[in-house]
């Protein structure tokens, strides 16, 4: 088993939840604390969480990590 890594990302909206609970309902757990941090580009709330799975393949640049 090898353990992968995600950091979801999103404006502060319930699309981060979303986001966030979607990878939990594919096995993903969270990893850490959210982040929260300003983005004065767009002048919005930026959150990020750091998800992690185990999984039986072996690791890959090429994996699509969303999929697994």
């Amino acid at each position: 088993m090898n353990t992968i890594y995600r950091l979801l990302t999103e404006d502060d909206t319930s699309e981060f939840c979303h986001k966030v609970t979607l990878a939990l309902s594919k096995g993903w757990s969270l990893y850490g604390d959210p982040q929260y941090a300003f983005d004065a580009a767009t002048g919005k709330m930026r959150c990020a969480q750091a998800v992690t799975k185990l999984v039986d393949a072996s690791y890959s640049p090429e994996m699509k990590l969303g999929e697994q």
